[in-house]
C-alpha cells in the first residue's frame, strides 16, 4: 500500500511531504501481471480463459480484477481454445450394398405417412454422450418416432422405428430414407413391413 493511500492524501502531497517510497507505475504492474498470466495460460495447455486465470493469479498472491486479466489477455492475444469433441455417427459399412436413393432430395410431400427421413445425432452431457435417433414425416414435419440411449447401436434405431410404426401405422409403400449409416443399414431394419 502506498503511504498516501493510508493517510488519505493525494500522491502529490505525499511526495512533497518527503515520502521515500515511490509507487510502481501501472505499466510495470501490467507487465508483471502479463508475465504471470502467460505462465498460467501455457501451464494449462492454453485452455483457461480469464475467469480461471484470474482465480489462479489471485491464489498466487497478485491483486487484480477479472476485467484487468481479460484486458491483458486481449492485449497479449491470448484466447482459450476449446477441445473439439466430435462423435462419428455415420459409419458406412462397405460390405453392405448401397441402396438406391429413391428420395433424390425431394423433401416435399402431399400425403401423410408416405415419406419418412431418419438420422442419429449425439448430445454432450455431463455424464457422457446421449445418442438420439429421430424419424420425421416429410408431410407434417413432425417427429413420428424417436429413441435415446447411452450407446449408439442397432437397438437405438430399432426402438425409434418401432415407435414410429406403432404411432402412425403407415400403409404399404412407405419410403423410409436414411443417411446410409451402418446402424441404419442393418438387415433387420431393411426388411420391415
Amino acid at each position: 500500500m502506498w503511504l498516501c493511500a493510508e493517510c488519505l492524501m493525494s500522491r502529490k502531497v505525499a511526495i512533497t511531504l518527503g515520502a521515500s517510497a515511490r509507487p510502481v507505475s501501472v505499466s510495470a504492474r501490467d507487465a508483471r501481471l502479463s508475465t504471470e498470466i502467460r505462465q498460467v495460460f501455457t501451464s494449462h495447455q492454453e485452455r483457461y480463459g480469464s475467469p480461471r486465470i484470474h482465480v489462479e493469479v489471485r491464489e498466487q498472491g497478485m491483486r487484480c480484477s477479472r476485467k484487468r486479466v481479460a484486458r491483458l489477455m486481449r492485449v497479449a492475444g491470448l484466447c482459450a481454445t476449446r477441445q473439439q469433441r466430435r462423435v462419428v455417427t455415420t459409419r458406412r459399412d462397405v460390405s453392405h450394398p448401397v441402396a438406391p436413393n429413391r428420395l433424390d432430395r425431394d423433401f416435399t410431400e402431399t400425403v401423410p405417412n408416405s415419406k419418412w427421413v431418419t438420422d442419429v445425432t449425439y448430445i454432450p452431457t455431463t455424464q457422457g454422450w446421449l445418442y438420439l435417433a429421430v424419424i420425421l414425416d416429410l408431410y407434417s414435419r413432425a417427429v413420428v418416432g424417436w429413441s435415446m440411449s447411452a450407446h449408439c447401436d442397432e437397438e437405438l434405431v430399432e426402438n425409434a422405428l418401432n415407435m414410429a410404426l406403432a404411432r402412425r401405422r403407415p400403409k404399404a409403400g412407405l419410403l423410409h430414407h436414411s443417411d446410409r449409416g451402418c446402424l441404419l443399414h442393418q438387415p433387420s431394419l431393411s426388411t420391415t413391413t
